[in-house]
């Protein structure tokens, strides 16, 4: 009777628990079925797609055909449902690797303006006070060559 709940044995009570997690922000409401509302609304959106598209399309090409095109067609909101990495969607996800891999440089080199290189060479050069496309005040070196 060792180790069972509720039992006691010499002196010692032993008792149920529940693991909590640590982090509470990555646990998310349920609404129904115990599934979320991102989770029902891509369900009920594949399933009025889905499941009149079978209906149709049987009569047509048969039971396995339509099944297939049936579960193609339902596949990517089933995809947007489920799908989550580091706590983002996988619509949020989708964007970042489009933005990464296609609309960004690869490289992207740090740039600077330095302008404490008067402040080292004060007889080269004089600075000059400029704004940026930011609107933002900016000093620039401007060294004259000898």
């Amino acid at each position: 009777m060792s180790g069972q709940l509720g039992s006691k044995k010499k002196g010692i009570f032993y008792m149920a628990y529940v693991n909590v997690p640590n982090d509470l922000s990555r646990i998310k409401t349920k609404i129904a079925f115990n599934l979320t509302k991102r989770q029902l609304i891509c369900f009920g959106i594949a399933a009025t797609i889905g499941i009149p598209t079978y209906l149709f399309i049987r009569s047509a090409i048969g039971n396995m055909g339509a099944m297939l095109v049936m579960i193609i067609l339902m596949l990517p909101l089933f995809l947007l449902a489920m799908y989550e990495r580091d706590g983002l969607p996988f619509e949020k996800v989708l964007r970042n690797i489009i933005r990464t891999k296609l609309l960004w440089s690869t490289v992207r080199p740090y740039k600077t303006d330095n302008i404490y290189a008067y402040l080292a060479n004060p007889r080269k050069g004089d600075i000059t006070f400029a704004k940026n496309a930011n609107k933002k005040a900016v000093y620039r070196h401007k060294i004259k060559r000898q």
